[in-house]
């Protein structure tokens, strides 16, 4: 009886100790065992696709007053951030040496005026006088030196004069006649055709000249070439200004551009016409519009980027961006509206395929999905999901997503 009791104990114990282990067992699979993850639910959004980048502003129309030699400024008509009309004189510089050269370059002019002239009439008036007065002494000696010969020659018929003065008087002839000849060519053409040429060239370089002097004097008292703003003005009066020192520059602040400069994995999704946004960090809260108006063509190195330039026109200006200032500029490469949308976290690509880990029931099944072009947050779904469906964007401890495992939501 006794040992029956004791058997009836030890199965008793048995059979607890199995209940314990079945709890365990069980506990531990609805709990540790199951994957913690994070959901998001597929469905349609409005799908807006960015890319940004930083950008420097310039005037499409601009102008620059450099100092045309090393001078002083004599006086300075206006100030950093003046409105200007077309015509307003700017500054004006001290011009003496400006008159100078204008002076020295008309003189140059008038010589070589006068050097052509004097090679298109066969030399100047006093070379042409001269010139009349030598060919007409060389025909008198031409004449005499003929009578000379006609008189030796009757007189050797009669005895009266020898062979030797005969001979004496055909060479002075033949002198008289060369003379002759050649006081007809210098009064007939002095200079050659080359020289011609060489003359009007030199008065070719000498109208150049002086055409160069009057438009540094003329740059002494620069005005403005079109309405504008001042927006930069380096010179005070009785200041020094080197040559070439960059005095003043003006532009029309409604019309003006940004040089963007994108990353080269981005530039494969700029097109001209896109629209852009800009913003500047002195303007909080103010946005500018544009588009681009010209894609990189080249790229370069720029602060330890591979870049390419990118030109963006700003649409309106209202004349309170800048010129120079640094900026923010965001492209708008596609917009799509009521699109099938997944969280980008929930996408994952092996061997080039993408796929997301699907949520049915309380496990995860691997569902090849077809995308489109991602922004920042949301990707669009071409095919392999339904609007509803929900999918896995990762774990909340840290362990991969497999396929198969059981899961419990963390959110």
């Amino acid at each position: 009886m006794e040992e029956k009791k004791q058997a009836s104990r030890l199965w008793l114990w048995l059979g607890a100790a199995v209940v314990v282990i079945i709890v365990f067992f069980a506990a531990r699979s609805l709990t540790r065992e199951r994957l913690p993850i994070r959901e998001a639910r597929v469905g349609r959004e409005s799908l807006v696709n960015q890319i940004s980048t930083n950008g420097l502003v310039q005037p499409i129309v601009n102008h620059e007053v450099h100092s045309p030699l090393a001078t002083t400024v004599k006086a300075v008509y206006v100030q950093q951030g003046d409105v200007v009309h077309a015509g307003k004189p700017l500054l004006e510089l001290d011009d003496v040496q400006a008159r100078a050269r204008v002076a020295a370059a008309q003189s140059g002019v008038k010589a070589a005026q006068a050097a052509l002239e004097s090679a298109k009439n066969n030399g100047s008036l006093q070379e042409r006088q001269g010139a009349a007065a030598d060919l007409s002494r060389a025909r008198i000696d031409r004449d005499q030196a003929q009578r000379s010969l006609d008189a030796l020659t009757k007189l050797k018929a009669t005895g009266a004069a020898s062979a030797s003065e005969v001979s004496a008087a055909q060479e002075r002839l033949d002198t008289a006649d060369a003379a002759l000849h050649a006081a007809e060519t210098t009064s007939q053409g002095r200079y050659a055709p080359a020289d011609l040429a060489r003359a009007q060239a030199a008065l070719d370089e000498a109208e150049a000249g002086l055409a160069a002097a009057n438009e540094i004097e003329a740059q002494t008292r620069p005005v403005a070439p079109f309405a504008g703003t001042v927006y930069t003005l380096n010179a005070g009066r009785s200041e020094f200004a080197e040559d070439g020192k960059l005095l003043l520059q003006i532009a029309d602040l409604h019309k003006m551009h940004v040089v963007a400069y994108f990353d080269e994995p981005d530039i494969g999704q700029l097109a001209v016409g896109e629209a852009v946004s800009i913003t500047w960090n002195a303007r909080p809260g103010q946005v500018w519009h544009g588009h681009v108006a010209r894609v990189p063509t080249t790229v370069f190195e720029y602060k330890s980027r591979t870049v390419g330039e990118t030109v963006v026109d700003v649409d309106g200006g209202d004349g309170e961006l800048l010129p120079d200032t640094n900026v923010t500029v965001t492209v708008t490469t596609a917009s799509q509206k009521n699109v099938l949308t997944v969280a980008r976290d929930a996408l994952h690509v092996e061997n080039g395929k993408p796929f997301v880990f699907k949520v049915v029931g309380d496990r995860l099944v691997r569902t090849p999905v077809t995308v489109g072009t991602s922004n920042l947050v949301l990707t669009p779904v071409l095919a392999g999901l339904q609007e509803g469906d929900v999918v896995a964007t990762g774990t909340t401890n840290g362990l991969p997503l497999q396929e198969g495992e059981p899961i419990r939501n963390m959110q």
